[in-house]
């Protein structure tokens, strides 16, 4: 994959003749991964604009619509399930929630407890807005086939769970999940 100036390439083979010896192989992994994180973001945030939602809120109501019938968490398991922090859930229970997307109510016998409900309303918007951020996905790894797909998923996971391990850092925040 080549951008405009340099690819990913070219940029470890001009280190490696300023610097020999120096590891560059990472260059030609990492740089490709983050030109496409930044492609991916971008499109998601488009279509997603043009589907009247924001990424923080389809991530919650997604998280609540995968959860299954009757499409409804306590804020803790929210957070789990988002990967981000209470405070964050909090923050999106309540934006969705004045737009009329979620419900919230103390748990049946659990008083601390809040429970977050998916409303109709919510439920059609995710509905609609992962079948258009879904389709498009797949129209942008359209060149590739099946069989890439599978290798590149599987390489991919294998990439992601050792850096998590080096790293010490199982979580992943908000980077578009749906």
């Amino acid at each position: 994959m080549a951008s405009k100036d340099q690819s990913a390439q070219d940029i470890a083979d001009a280190w490696q003749r300023e610097r020999p010896g120096t590891p560059v192989d990472s260059i030609t992994i990492v740089t490709p991964i983050w030109q496409l994180a930044k492609l991916f973001g971008d499109d998601r945030r488009r279509v997603l604009t043009r589907a009247g939602v924001d990424t923080a809120t389809l991530d919650l109501l997604s998280t609540l619509r995968r959860s299954g019938a009757p499409y409804a968490l306590s804020t803790r398991e929210l957070a789990r399930r988002s990967m981000v922090t209470a405070g964050a859930v909090s923050q999106r229970v309540g934006r969705a929630e004045g737009e009329g997307l979620v419900t919230r109510e103390p748990a049946p016998g659990r008083a601390r407890t809040v429970l977050v409900t998916l409303t109709a309303a919510g439920h059609d918007l995710v509905e609609g807005s992962v079948d258009q951020v879904l389709h498009r996905e797949a129209e942008l790894i359209d060149a590739l086939t099946p069989e890439q797909r599978t290798q590149l998923s599987d390489l991919l996971r294998t990439l992601l769970l050792d850096v998590q391990s080096r790293l010490g850092d199982h979580t992943i925040s908000q980077v578009g999940q749906i």
